[in-house]
């Protein structure tokens, strides 16, 4: 009986030896989890035997149990390096419509030739639909599927309306000249502004400033050197051309304007000769405020010419410059013309019982009866960790401790291989009495 004594313990030493060498050799493998050898003794009597008197009948391996222990933070320079702080686990799938999923903690994540995200391995990461506020529209694990970042150009807006905000020199003179918009002399002062057209394509639309008398300005717009009518004004340059008239008080405060609503025309295709929609047309937006002067109205005070506000609302074809994932798992898609696009959140997913899961290499488990069933949700809610973008969560091997485990384990082998020699030489000593 000695002797199976002796060869369990050395078997649960070599096991020990086993694990920790295990986690030794993986203590630089991104998400990977420590595993700990855990051990029970063995105790069999019958029914009438006295157990005052029993012996144990060695140990045996009962687990070997991962600890889930949260990992360190290494930060990379990365936005596809994915790190989980807290609970939950990514979940990837063999192929695109493969039902098969595998989890894990590893966040080294990358794009295939196809743009999808995927792992070293080739596991295509899930996410789940999102719309177009970035908010999701269904955190369950079946109706997540494959994130791919798209490879189209971010389409275009055509400008719609230009917001300014001026001041016009009180001071200025009356032009002595008709206008005419290739004569400086016949306007005193000139802004321009880039707008789009629906194609994206880029042009310059000029606005042209007029002192008609104290207090009242004409203004004319022209796009690409065209000048384009402005419907209702109640100027006219004598070519068919309507301007706006801009009013102001005493006080230099903005207090009128004719139109009511001053837009372009349609640009045409004289203009549009690009193949765009020929019926854009712009607003010009001056803020105006009928109950009273505001700050973001134009002003006629005894100062220079001055632009402090020109903004317009187009936006043109636009190039994928980066990828950015937040906190709670949302990958945006951001274009050179300053629009961002909601791809997909990431999923994430928990168990009752992690130290149930199965694992199955590549730093992955699947899910097991023990494990209890998959869970899906959203980063940063309930009981979920967050996401951190360029970063990796590291083994959380602890090398001391693992190499100190590592002596203990030699030195119970050593016990056990010598409990084993011991019990040998006392059988052949009983062997060799005559």
């Amino acid at each position: 009986m000695s002797f199976n004594i002796a060869l369990s313990g050395l078997n649960a030493a070599q096991k020990d030896l086993d694990v920790t060498s295990n986690n030794i050799a993986n203590v630089n493998t991104v998400g990977f989890k420590e595993s700990r050898a855990e051990f029970v003794d063995v105790y069999a009597a019958s029914l009438l035997a006295s157990g005052k008197t029993k012996v144990g009948d060695g140990v045996l391996t009962a687990d070997v149990a991962q600890q889930f222990s949260q990992g360190s933070i290494q930060f990379t320079n990365n936005a596809l390096d994915l790190a989980i702080t807290g609970n939950g686990f990514f979940a990837t799938v063999p192929e695109i419509d493969s039902l098969e999923t595998s989890y894990t903690r590893a966040g080294q994540f990358k794009l295939n030739d196809s743009n999808f995200v995927v792992n070293s391995s080739g596991g295509f990461l899930l996410g789940f639909p999102v719309n177009a506020d970035g908010s999701s529209s269904s955190v369950a694990l079946s109706t997540s599927s494959p994130i791919q970042i798209p490879t189209a150009s971010g389409a275009p807006t055509q400008t719609s309306e230009v917001d300014v905000k001026m001041n016009l020199p009180a001071g200025d003179a009356i032009p002595a000249f008709t206008f005419d918009h290739t004569d400086p002399l016949t306007y005193n002062n000139s802004t321009s502004v880039t707008i789009f057209d629906s194609l994206g394509d880029s042009h310059v639309m000029t606005y042209y400033f007029i002192k008609e008398a104290a207090n009242t300005w004409n203004m004319y717009a022209a796009v690409d050197n065209q000048l384009v009518d402005i419907p209702g004004g109640p100027v006219n340059n004598g070519a068919g051309i309507n301007a706006a008239r801009l009013s102001f008080s005493a006080s230099g405060d903005y207090n009128a304007q004719d139109p009511a609503l001053i837009q372009t025309a349609a640009l045409g295709a004289g203009i549009l000769s690009n193949g765009a929609d020929p019926l854009q047309q712009v607003i010009v937006d001056f803020n105006f405020d009928n109950t009273g002067p505001n700050s973001n109205e134009p002003t006629q005070f005894a100062s220079n010419f001055e632009v402090t506000s020109l903004k317009q609302d187009g936006l043109a074809v636009g190039r994928l410059t980066g990828i950015n994932i937040g906190t709670d798992g949302l990958v945006r898609a951001t274009y050179s013309n300053g629009t961002e696009q909601p791809l997909a959140r990431i999923a994430l997913i928990s168990f009752a019982n992690n130290q149930g899961l199965t694992q199955v290499g590549n730093t992955s488990w699947k899910e097991s009866i023990v494990s209890g069933e998959a869970l899906a949700g959203e980063a940063g809610a309930g009981t979920f960790g967050t996401i951190n973008s360029s970063a990796l969560e590291q083994s959380n091997v602890n090398l001391t401790t693992e190499l100190i485990d590592l002596i203990s384990a030699q030195r119970n082998f050593q016990a056990n291989s010598r409990a084993l020699e011991v019990d040998n030489q006392l059988n052949q000593t009983i062997l060799q009495i005559r």
